[in-house]
């Protein structure tokens, strides 16, 4: 496959586009599971290519035809199609799929056939003869026969067709239209005795349920017999005429004809009908019946941020016109958009869909305008109406590159004064109908539903050939807007029948010398002759080039927001920022995608705001935290690394975003002592320390001793919260009647309770003393990490023996403070005489020299598995060891250690390996007592390289990617 260039670039397009189209809507894209498989398995050709071949045939083919995403291709084949309204064969493909039967010839625009297979009726071999070789006859419910001939293998082709017919559902082979109708009142009516006594939302018997709002205002008007009203009628017969050559409905032969007839202007008896046959939306409804009425119910009521902006925007939807200047035509604007925000809730509303929808409500009953909305938004205007108008960026993009091909003077003027970016998009979201008189943009609907984007395209091309001239004139954007909107609000349709809707905009910047009137047959006609060039195929490969560019464009977009928000939160640099983004991004797509068992729609929600949006789990997180951490902890990296993760993963949702991950390293990197140490005493603490993450022997010494922790743990919870000690028995002991007075009037006085309840809402600043106290398990947890961090340090023994000597220290200070707990009834060790008491036990520890309270720290920390247990019993019995003999003998080896060593020494050490649950220190003895030793103040101020290992970091991810491109090439191979 590589050998050929031109298919290697091929797939290349194909991949850059699925991932294109993935990032753009991780939830609506989902992989083709169903590609057809092929009937004979070729040589030379890969599972890949073959796939992604079927893939883009799929859509080229759903997008010919203006068919479902669901739709799949099955095969196609050339034949010929008997036209009996020109007497003679057409060539061209014949394509079946699993709901139809499509004809399109090989001549662009000569004929093009959609068949239903719900509407077939008979599909048949016909005679052969020398001129009709190999015929099938397929006939429909509606008495329309169509003969195709010269077809290979017809045997082939008649069962493929009888297997689909056997799979279509009875329900959509019946009357359809019937069932349209019929549906929302059937589930209104089955819906149970409740719903018999409410009135549902959308029922027939509503008036916009069979009609369109025009048809509604009009229907009570007399008769106009003037020229215009003539001429509308003219219009009628002539369609009425094809309908009579070449079919109605969906089986319609559509021919260069048709085009011509919906250029000169569809009526508007038949807009609607006819809308909703061009764009598809006519087999969408067909297929789901009783659909919009099941779905008005579910939406109705419930509230969102959609539904708001709905609400919003209702009254500001064409007020001009009379339609919309009373509830009927805003209940039924207001049913169409919540409905579809309830359908694809990853659009939900965007600005501009009130417009169009305005519009299709003014010629289509209500569930017609309903699936013209999503033909529109789903379909025929991909990516348009979504939170970053994604694809009407991207056409943005196109049009310029158009203009650049045929108007390449004009483009360079306008590139200067930046004019194309701005008019683009309102021409293209709203189809000109913002920005152009009502009676004018709905021929250009027409067109658009029939033609597709390509006349949008043309449209704006003609309309800035018409004010070259004027425009190459211009030295600002502003003289250049003015110009193009003058003319767009001077585009009228003479023909209309409907009294003449005033356009705002017009009426605004009309001024005193209007420009000439421009008539909009004269536009279109224009544009079709002038730039009718423009192929689809062609449309549709520089949206593929111009994707890529909008991708590329939204996520520098975001890069830059995210790295400004989080340069005010951070030490890191712009640059360092930048590449912790693109690294963590990278992570993030690797666990969406790859080895991860929650999907991408769950990873990623475009609508958080982008320091949010990307986010991974533990997994990743801890290779994040291997690579870049600057505290190495060797085998106990892993338990620091989740312990990280809880704390920073706030909400708990078991993913930590961008924000939070920045937070944690940059209090790694670029905190100062106390803030790199509050980070460190955190982790041994829940949420960051889990119950389960190490059991011992030891703990399960301290499970048999619960209840004393209990007790202990609820006097530090009322200590944390700040609540008064009560000594039992002297409850209620102050005045009783004071305390009554005072709760009257705390009661009587509201603001009282109003400020409290602001003061617990505003975020409160964390000081050290608001750190809870930290037990005897969790100090010993603490010490053993700080001797994993320090085992690869240059000054490794210095470092040993003062983490030895500050242990000790501040077992001595816990001890101190338990005995004068438990000589006080309990209570915590809060006033004076207790800081006293502990001050003292600071001041002996000073003259003591290799003292006892050294040696106990090295028998705790033994005790908590810091040292191997294979001691002689000389050393056993001698309790004055020095931690100094201790660390120089390299006996605190904590690789070494295994869960089942546990020592039980002499009973002057602690009470056997029981753990003290009494015992208990704060973070700011932890931090006085560390300030006591140099070598550790130095570790911890110490500033870290952190380019080298992001350099690092780097060269992993890059020997990563070469071994995973080698074992994906090694996989293949071994399937082939």
């Amino acid at each position: 496959m590589f050998l050929n260039i031109n298919d290697t670039f091929k797939l290349m397009e194909q991949l850059a586009n699925i991932a294109m189209r993935q990032l753009l809507d991780n939830e609506a894209f989902a992989a083709d599971l169903t590609l057809p498989k092929p009937c004979k398995t070729l040589k030379n050709v890969s599972a890949l290519k073959r796939d992604l071949d079927a893939r883009a045939k799929n859509e080229r083919y759903r997008t010919m035809f203006r068919l479902t995403q669901d739709e799949r291709l099955d095969g196609h084949t050339d034949c010929t199609l008997w036209t009996p309204f020109a007497k003679m064969h057409v060539v061209g493909q014949l394509f079946i799929s699993n709901n139809y039967i499509c004809f399109n010839s090989r001549e662009e625009g000569l004929c093009q056939l959609i068949i239903p297979l719900r509407e077939v009726s008979i599909a048949e071999k016909a005679d052969s003869s020398s001129v009709l070789p190999c015929p099938v006859s397929i006939s429909t419910k509606n008495k329309m026969n169509f003969l195709f001939a010269n077809l290979k293998d017809r045997d082939f082709l008649i069962q493929r067709i009888s297997d689909f017919l056997q799979r279509t559902p009875d329900s959509l082979r019946g009357d359809t239209s019937l069932l349209c109708l019929a549906g929302p009142s059937t589930t209104s009516m089955s819906s149970g005795s409740e719903s018999a006594h409410k009135t549902p939302h959308y029922h027939p018997g509503l008036s916009t349920a069979s009609q369109g709002l025009l048809q509604l205002y009009h229907q009570d008007a007399r008769e106009d017999l003037g020229p215009k009203a003539m001429k509308e009628k003219m219009k009628e017969e002539a369609w009425n005429i094809h309908f009579s050559e070449f079919g109605r409905g969906v089986c319609m032969y559509r021919t260069s004809r048709t085009r011509e007839l919906v250029l000169n202007g569809i009526p508007e008896g038949l807009r609607g009908e006819l809308w909703l046959l061009f764009s598809g939306a006519q087999n969408e409804m067909a297929t789901h019946p009783g659909y919009y009425g099941d779905l008005v119910e579910q939406a109705m009521g419930l509230c969102s941020l959609a539904t708001e902006e709905i609400e919003r925007d209702l009254h500001r939807s064409m007020p001009e016109h009379r339609a919309f200047q009373n509830e009927t035509g805003i209940a039924a604007l207001r049913r169409v958009l919540t409905a579809y925000a309830h359908r694809n809730p990853g659009i939900g509303y965007c600005q501009a869909m009130n417009i169009v929808t305005s519009v299709l409500l003014l010629y289509c009953p209500e569930e017609e305008a309903f699936w013209l909305l999503v033909a529109l938004c789903e379909r025929m205007l991909p990516d348009y109406y979504n939170t970053r108008v994604v694809g009407a960026l991207v056409d943005q993009g196109v049009f310029e590159e158009l203009t650049r091909a045929f108007l390449p003077l004009l483009y360079e003027h306008m590139q200067e004064l930046g004019v194309i970016s701005t008019i683009s998009l309102s021409w293209f979201l709203t189809l000109f109908l913002s920005v152009m008189p009502f009676d004018s943009a709905v021929l250009l609907v027409d067109c658009f539903f029939y033609e597709g984007i390509k006349v949008t395209f043309q449209v704006a091309l003609a309309v800035l050939y018409d004010n070259m001239d004027a425009l190459l004139s211009c030295s600002d954007e502003g003289e250049a807007m003015t110009i193009l909107g003058r003319y767009l609000d001077n585009v009228v349709n003479k023909q209309t029948v409907a009294p003449p809707i005033p356009h705002l905009h017009a009426l605004l910047t009309s001024g005193d010398d209007p420009p000439p009137e421009i008539d909009i047959f004269d536009l279109i006609r224009s544009s079709y002759e002038k730039f009718g060039s423009l192929h689809s195929d062609v449309i549709e490969q520089m949206r593929f080039k111009q994707r890529l560019k909008v991708i590329q464009s939204l996520e520098d977009t975001a890069k830059r927001s995210v790295v400004r928000a989080m340069m005010t939160e951070s030490a890191f640099s712009i640059e360092e920022l930048e590449e912790l983004y693109c690294l963590f991004k990278s992570k993030h797509m690797t666990s969406c995608y790859w080895g991860s068992s929650s999907s991408a729609a769950e990873r990623h929600d475009p609508s958080l705001p982008y320091l949010e949006q990307y986010r991974i789990d533990p997994a990743q997180f801890t290779q994040l935290f291997t690579a870049l951490s600057p505290w190495v902890c060797g085998g106990h990296t892993s338990t620091l690394s989740n312990r990280l993760f809880r704390l920073l993963d706030q909400n708990k949702d078991g993913l930590v975003n961008f924000k939070e991950f920045i937070t944690g390293l940059s209090g790694m990197y670029h905190g100062d002592m106390t803030e790199k140490l509050k980070l460190l005493y955190k982790l041994h603490l829940p949420p960051a320390l889990c119950p389960e993450v190490a059991e011992s022997a030891l703990e399960a010494t301290h499970f048999f001793t619960e209840e004393e922790p209990q007790e202990s743990s609820s006097l530090c919870d009322v200590e944390m919260l700040g609540l008064p000690d009560v000594t039992p028995g002297v409850e209620g002991k102050d005045g009783g009647g004071d305390s009554e007075e005072k709760k009257e009037e705390k009661v009587k006085d509201y603001r009282y309770y109003l400020r409290m309840w602001a003061k617990e809402k505003e975020p409160k600043a964390e000081t050290i003393k608001d750190l809870p106290r930290i037990n005897q398990e969790q100090f010993i947890d603490l010490c053993k990490t700080l001797y994993n961090m320090f085992s690869e340090e240059p000054l490794e023994q210095e470092l040993y023996h003062s983490i030895a000597t500050v242990a000790s220290l501040l077992l001595r200070i816990g001890e101190v403070g338990k005995r004068f707990n438990n000589n006080n009834g309990g209570r915590k060790a809060d006033n004076p005489a207790a800081q006293a008491l502990l001050t003292e036990a600071q001041r002996e520890e000073g003259h003591k020299e290799g003292g006892a309270w050294e040696s106990q720290a090295c028998l705790a920390l033994a005790d908590a598995q810091l040292e191997p247990t294979a001691l002689d019993e000389e050393s056993k019995d001698h309790v004055s060891l020095s931690s100094h003999s201790v660390v120089s003998s390299s006996s605190l080896q904590c690789d070494d250690i295994t869960d089942n060593s546990v020592r039980i020494g002499d009973s002057r050490r602690r009470r056997g390996s029981v753990l003290d649950v009494d015992w208990s220190i704060t973070f700011e003895q932890v931090l006085a007592s560390l300030l006591t030793e140099p070598p550790l103040v130095d570790y911890f101020e110490k500033k870290r390289d952190f380019k080298n290992k992001m350099a690092s970091c780097k060269a992993q991810r890059a020997v990563e990617r070469q071994t995973s491109s080698a074992s994906d090439h090694e996989l293949t191979q071994h399937s082939t």
